[in-house]
């Protein structure tokens, strides 16, 4: 992506601390070329001078915030090496800081909460800031995408590099298509969540591919395959042949090396019926990254075919409703179908959202968690990563989803594809 959103100084000078990604920033603090306390001073008052429109921001805690990144660049001087020293971040909602623990701990820095849904905003709509109504950073009339809708706008507007989020149906990931950044939702199961349903599980909004694996190299305790998303596949393949079009039959011919994850495309997983437009930008990307030898695309003996999720979500969110026969039906015939597809294939990419972002008047009758919310219900690990642009000028993201435990794959394919696609 070369076009850049539409707020207040959208176009920080290449210096700036906030043009540097999150591992950037935590290198130069760890080399002392540059102060926690400076990076997260140049932070705070671009939020000071960006957010009164965007509206990104519940609370803003810059006394504390300058605070624990002096003690940040203390813990460096005492010879500490911290993974993200110094990243300014922010924090869904007030409580946000309850499950930022292992990132404070790595060196990040919390400025601040991000915006969610305030009474009288219903879930799918926008989020609430300090300022009003949380907006679209690439056209103002619309939203962002929610429920981690401050956390996205941060990030695509270049206040902080790295802000978390939650994600049950898709809070994280249609936020993230719709801001033109990364969005990473982890499988169920892998990082704790308070949730007494077990659809909504932690995730992270970046604008780099690397800072969502740092991120979850930091959560999940791990140093595996992820600490280079797409180094191993670029070793092995080479730089890729860059973007182009065509069909797919020409695409999979053109892409015939084993090691090349295989991945299959369905618009509509099934069931939906999405905007034309959003799956010809996705679609148009997946291609793309096939073509780039970042995957192989292949068709599934049995196309694809899930049970409409709603119902069981729906159903599993009512407060005092428990497991009905029409969940486990649903689950047990998904869960199934997942299984016979991973079985054959790597990686399965479709749309993030059905739809383009919408107003601040609401959704209307569409669900815009249509093609995200399934893989609540399976726990699968999906990642949205920026596809293109709509007729509307504003991002459209494309889906990839792993098999259970697979992340580290997600975000070495979506690595990959930062090269092809991006820069974002």
């Amino acid at each position: 992506m070369t076009r850049t959103p539409d707020h207040p100084d959208a176009d920080p000078s290449p210096a700036t601390p906030t043009s540097l990604s999150a591992e950037e920033i935590a290198s130069a603090v760890r080399s002392r070329t540059l102060r926690a306390v400076d990076v997260v001073a140049e932070a705070l008052d671009r939020i000071e001078r960006a957010d009164p429109v965007l509206s990104a921001f519940i609370e803003v805690w810059a006394e504390d915030a300058l605070r624990r990144a002096g003690e940040v660049d203390a813990r460096v001087e005492a010879g500490e090496r911290l993974p993200l020293a110094g990243v300014p971040i922010g924090v869904k909602g007030r409580r946000g800081l309850g499950t930022a623990g292992p990132l404070l701990e790595a060196g990040c820095v919390a400025v601040g909460a991000t915006s969610v849904p305030g009474p009288g905003t219903v879930w799918q709509t926008w989020g609430l800031g300090r300022h009003g109504p949380t907006v679209n950073p690439w056209r103002h009339d619309l939203t962002p995408g929610g429920s981690s809708a401050g956390s996205a706008v941060a990030v695509a507007a270049g206040l902080v590099p790295l802000a978390t989020g939650n994600d049950g149906a898709g809070s994280v990931r249609i936020p993230a298509a719709w801001c033109g950044v990364v969005g990473l939702k982890v499988g169920n199961g892998r990082l704790p969540s308070s949730d007494r349903t077990g659809l909504m599980v932690p995730g992270v909004l970046t604008r780099r591919v690397g800072d969502a694996a740092a991120y979850w190299r930091v959560m999940s305790g791990s140093n595996a395959a992820a600490a280079d998303p797409g180094a191993g596949l670029g070793a092995r393949l080479g730089s890729g042949s860059g973007a182009g079009s065509g069909s797919m039959s020409a695409s999979v011919s053109a892409s015939t090396s084993g090691d090349r994850p295989t991945a299959v495309w369905s618009s509509d997983l099934g069931f939906d019926s999405p905007d034309p437009d959003v799956v010809a930008v996705a679609h148009a990307a997946a291609l793309r990254l096939a073509e780039a030898g970042a995957l192989r695309l292949t068709r599934p003996h049995t196309p694809l075919r899930l049970h409409d999720p709603a119902p069981a979500w729906l159903a599993l969110r009512t407060p005092g409703a428990g497991p009905t026969p029409e969940v486990h039906r649903i689950r047990a015939a998904n869960d199934g179908r997942l299984a016979a597809l991973f079985a054959g294939t790597r990686l399965l990419l479709a749309p993030t959202a059905p739809t383009p972002p919408h107003g601040h008047e609401g959704p209307g009758e569409r669900y815009s968690t249509a093609l995200t919310w399934a893989f609540n219900l399976s726990g699968h690990p999906a990642i949205s990563i920026p596809a293109g642009f709509g007729p509307d000028g504003c991002p459209v993201g494309l889906q990839l989803v792993a098999a259970h435990g697979e992340e580290a794959l997600l975000l070495e394919v979506a690595g990959m594809a930062e090269g092809h696609l991006g820069p974002w």
